[in-house]
């Protein structure tokens, strides 16, 4: 089979991204729609989803149990025996009773159980519900990074191409100077050298191009299309509007909005009615029975006998405990211990909130850093760069040094398009931490 050139390459990319119909591109998709595509159609999320309505269940079996039970039964009865007449002739005669009942039995006491667990399901219930929160902010995250990764992919074409375009006309330039003689045929070369390596550089970027577009796709759980296509924000606008974040107000903020907080305190609440829980082994339980019962045996005269056999019933029942072999006491001890161990939990997860956001603030003020200097840099050899490339235009430089200040300015341009998006990436990892909705 024959491979494909580099250039051939090239201009299937470039049909990629530019070619196609109207029609196709005509659907731009923002961050904000890619994230709430993903939050339907994420399988962690419908499951999230599933969990916290079986917990909704749950809840309202808890509230249930406050309620008398009810339940009826029936029976029948069949039986044979050996009679005699006065001829001493034995016959087995048969006979039926069916027996109906029915009975409820409600927990007039039983240490507050009914009540704890009531209060144990509801908070049972909100867990649930700040788990799939959760769930939903880390499927953002991951979009929104994916999302970053694509437009970045998207702009280093661009910049190749550019690069490769500018080295194909000076080429040319080249090419006329060493028909001429005014260049050195190695002068010549080393311009051809440069463009086939930014041609490679393009091959490079495009195949980026789609494999981050692709696993954009895939994490909002879209098959793969070639019509895919982002939306393109104003990202120096985003990076000039942002104001620098402070480390202790941003933690402040995100104390009272971040799920992993509120779900750790609930736990911790959780684990205090469990020790309430443990406690009302101590009590007794009371209870109340009620019930009614009739019989009937010849099916002529039921009305009567169901009558005559009517019978009810009202029982009160106490249990007191008075040794369980340690049981209550050993329950009591665990849930002290749970107690303990919630809280813990909380604390942890309070300071691995405030580590990770100090983290993100450093980050931030890294990335301004690292940006104002790329910025800078980029200025001084993109003016370097033209001042050379007029001269390579005139004769007055070699193509050694031009190409030396061109890499100078490619490395510079490339340098400062990462810094750009690790700084929009930092700014919008402080806005998660703080509860805004990510969008660009």
């Amino acid at each position: 089979m024959k491979r494909m050139s580099i250039k051939g390459f090239i201009m299937a990319g470039v049909i990629i991204l530019a070619g196609l119909p109207v029609s196709a591109q005509q659907k731009q998709w923002t961050l904000t729609e890619c994230i709430d595509h993903a939050l339907n159609a994420n399988i962690q999320v419908r499951k999230a989803d599933v969990s916290t309505s079986v917990g909704k269940i749950n809840l309202q079996q808890a509230k249930d149990n406050r309620w008398p039970n009810l339940s009826a039964s029936a029976g029948e009865n069949l039986g044979w025996k050996q009679t005699a007449d006065n001829t001493g002739t034995s016959t087995f005669e048969g006979s039926s009773r069916t027996s109906l009942s029915a009975g409820s039995n409600v927990a007039l006491f039983n240490g507050f159980r009914v009540k704890n667990e009531i209060r144990q399901a509801e908070l049972n219930y909100k867990g649930l519900q700040y788990i799939t929160e959760e769930t939903k902010e880390s499927v953002s995250l991951s979009i929104m990074n994916a999302y970053l990764q694509v437009l970045y992919a998207e702009e280093q074409i661009t910049n190749s191409r550019n690069q490769a375009d500018a080295t194909r006309e000076e080429l040319g330039l080249a090419k006329e100077r060493l028909s001429l003689g005014a260049i050195a045929n190695s002068d010549y070369l080393q311009v051809k050298t440069q463009l086939a390596s930014e041609e490679l550089t393009l091959s490079r970027a495009i195949s980026t191009f789609e494999i981050d577009r692709v696993t954009l796709m895939q994490l909002m759980e879209l098959p793969a299309d070639s019509a895919f296509a982002i939306a393109h924000p104003d990202i120096e606008a985003i990076i000039s509007t942002t104001p620098a974040a402070d480390a202790a107000e941003v933690f402040d903020e995100a104390i009272a909005v971040k799920p992993q907080i509120k779900n750790a305190k609930i736990n911790r609440e959780i684990a205090v009615i469990g020790l309430d829980l443990a406690k009302g082994g101590y009590y007794p339980s009371l209870s109340m029975d009620a019930g009614v019962s009739t019989a009937f045996a010849d099916a002529a005269f039921m009305g009567s006998e169901i009558r005559n056999n009517f019978a009810s019933a009202v029982g009160l029942s106490l249990s007191v405990p008075i040794f369980s072999n340690n049981q209550n006491k050993s329950s009591v001890s665990r849930a002290k211990a749970g107690i303990t161990t919630a809280e813990l939990d909380e604390l942890n997860t309070r300071n691995q909130l405030r580590k990770e956001i100090e983290q993100a603030c450093l980050d931030a003020r890294s990335a301004v850093s690292n940006y104002n200097a790329a910025v800078n840099q980029y200025e001084a050899s993109l003016e370097s760069y033209k001042v050379a490339e007029e001269k390579f235009k005139l004769g007055a430089m070699n193509s050694v040094d031009f190409l030396i200040q061109k890499t100078n300015m490619t490395s510079s341009e490339s340098s400062l398009l990462q810094a750009k998006y690790e700084l929009v990436f930092s700014y919008k990892i402080i806005d998660f931490y703080k509860g805004v909705p990510l969008s660009l």
